[in-house]
């Protein structure tokens, strides 16, 4: 399923609800990432999300501090790794872009991983279970 396809089945609620796990929450965030500009990326995936939720009577689920840090990551990620593969080939990073989920995902492993995953580096357990993490975004919490 291409990226376009990917948003446009979720977008219209096609997909099945049962299949919609953590990492295929990585995987939107991607393919959004790979359509849009970062910013206008992160509105129409949250917002998709929220509806997504609301759908099933789950509004609660949504987490504001938990989607904006994986986006962010995915993003810095997707970033890091155009500049590798622009320097590879001689061109500019803003002439690549990353694009191809299973390349990303097989060089990515630790984004897909739910239980203890990568925002246990940067948030205390407390902080991710509070209303207000919930509610907005905040910013990580942990010294390194």
């Amino acid at each position: 399923m291409t990226n376009q396809e990917l948003i446009r089945c979720f977008e219209t609620d096609t997909l099945p609800e049962d299949s919609f796990h953590h990492a295929d929450h990585v995987h939107l965030a991607f393919a959004y990432l790979s359509q849009y500009p970062a910013i206008e990326a992160l509105d129409k995936f949250s917002a998709a999300l929220k509806r997504y939720a609301a759908a099933r009577g789950k509004s609660q689920l949504y987490h504001e501090t938990i989607t904006h840090a994986y986006f962010f990551i995915i993003r810095e990620r997707m970033a890091r790794a155009s500049a590798v593969d622009s320097q590879a080939v001689d061109s500019s990073p803003a002439d690549s872009r990353v694009t191809d989920w299973d390349d990303f995902a097989r060089r990515n492993p630790d984004l897909l991983a739910w239980k203890n995953g990568i925002l246990t580096r940067y948030y205390h357990e407390a902080t991710l279970r509070s209303d207000l993490a919930r509610a907005v975004f905040l910013f990580p919490d942990k010294r390194f």
